[in-house]
């Protein structure tokens, strides 16, 4: 068994001669793989179940399921990366992991328990705060893999992960038409795909330390604590509109909004491609001191985030209704009209999404500075907003409401962010600035 064990341990962490080449490559793999499930189960669950189950698992999935995943997540992910000098063992994040999944859960059980929702609802999303609480507990695993400088073993645990329990899940609806047993067979398989992509092969990276203090769990709560209700309060504001719509309108509209919301995964996947792989860089920039590196990078990332969403601005108004009215005739006669009806939020989403890309970079950004407080400010004031703005939207203009409460939402956060960075960094050149001035003098004098 043992022997076993490390072939397929051996075999998951070749990376031939190159290993910069498999990371970028498994990086964009998994990212790929992560996203398009994303994007894709929610239309196809409309096409094998109907559009109320669409929609039912639309929210479960990508609105209540995800939000869970970031209590279980608890928005470590960058820190975790980031601590290059080893703060903390892989042990202490475990542990932790540990407690904010079982967190995770119990908070989901909670919610559904006075939400109302049918047993049929309520079960399916249950079984999904289960699933996306398991892909929350496996980002430990890839996470230290990447700070470990095993990136190429991220991407292949996300690819694969994905691949295994996506595919039972398509195959049990497509076999029996339950959605409730195709997410328990969903479920089950994302168990399998973080024992054999993730527990099994960390055991053989070199340097990793289980060990772990109890007295260390608290002090990493403490700082990373802001980090997660940032993480928790951006995507209520990132998923407002869908909130306000399960409230408001029937599961068919959840449905029907979740796939023109699709190209802000593709937007944000394109923008993964080019934020992940330096973060490394960023951060050790900025340990430095070597501001105009770090400022350099982050101008360089934001061209090409800019370019990718321009492209992505004209394919949506140019190609978007084509697109919309091909998916109606996937989806059926039923739905003839349904979709191409929303081309301007549509439009409205992809022009949001490419606001939330520039977001995320300086956001990342921000938590290379250590600027949690900043962060966390930006959040608890957007999210005041977004609890009033996106009901009232909703309900007024039902999903073209949603599309612009989204928009609006977007551009003020990340306007936010961007001011803050830069403003920070700023700053420091000028410290630096004023430092050197004043070791001049001092040695003139």
């Amino acid at each position: 068994m043992a022997d076993m064990e490390r072939r397929w341990a051996g075999l998951l962490m070749k990376t031939g001669a190159n290993r910069e080449k498999q990371d970028i490559v498994w990086n964009m793999a998994g990212s790929f793989c992560y996203a398009f499930a994303s994007m894709v189960l929610s239309f196809l669950v409309m096409r094998l179940a109907g559009e109320e189950k669409g929609g039912i698992f639309a929210f479960g999935y990508s609105t209540f399921g995800q939000q869970m995943f970031i209590l279980a997540y608890f928005g470590i992910r960058p820190f975790q990366i980031t601590d290059r000098g080893g703060d903390y063992r892989f042990g202490d994040y475990l542990r932790h992991r540990f407690v904010t999944c079982a967190a995770a859960v119990a908070a989901g059980l909670g919610y559904l328990m006075i939400a109302g929702y049918t047993a049929e609802k309520s079960t399916v999303i249950f079984l999904l705060v289960c699933y996306k609480t398991a892909d929350g507990f496996a980002d430990v695993y890839e996470s230290e893999f990447q700070r470990n400088g095993s990136l190429h073993l991220t991407g292949k645990s996300n690819t694969f992960r994905t691949c295994l329990s996506v595919g039972t899940f398509l195959t049990v609806l497509a076999g029996s038409g339950s959605l409730t047993a195709a997410c328990f067979g969903a479920l089950l398989a994302q168990g399998a795909g973080i024992f054999l992509f993730d527990v099994v092969i960390l055991r053989h990276l070199d340097g990793v330390d289980y060990k772990w203090s109890p007295e260390r769990l608290i002090p990493l709560t403490k700082e990373t604590g802001l980090l997660f209700v940032s993480v928790f309060l951006d995507f209520y504001i990132f998923s407002a509109a869908k909130y306000a719509i399960d409230a408001n309108l029937d599961d068919a509209a959840s449905g029907y909004f979740n796939i023109i919301f699709m190209p802000t995964s593709v937007i944000n996947l394109a923008a993964g491609f080019v934020i992940r792989p330096v973060l490394t860089d960023l951060t050790d920039a900025w340990n430095k001191k070597d501001f105009d590196r770090f400022s350099g990078k982050l101008v360089n990332i934001s061209r090409i985030i800019g370019a990718l969403s321009v492209l992505a601005l004209v394919l949506a108004a140019g190609l978007g209704k084509p697109v919309l009215w091909i998916l109606e005739r996937i989806l059926g006669t039923a739905y003839e009209g349904r979709l191409t009806a929303c081309h301007v939020p549509f439009v409205l989403i992809v022009l949001g999404g490419a606001w939330y890309a520039f977001l995320n970079l300086h956001y990342y950004a921000l938590v290379i500075m250590r600027k949690q407080k900043v962060i966390f400010g930006i959040y608890a004031a957007l999210t005041g907003l977004a609890a009033v703005l996106a009901p009232a939207m909703v309900r007024r203009r039902g999903i073209d409401g949603a599309a612009m409460a989204y928009l609006i939402l977007m551009v003020i956060m990340a306007a936010g962010f961007i001011l803050w960075t830069w403003a920070g960094i700023n700053k420091k050149k000028k410290e630096r600035k004023e430092g050197t001035h004043g070791s001049t003098v001092s040695s003139h004098s």
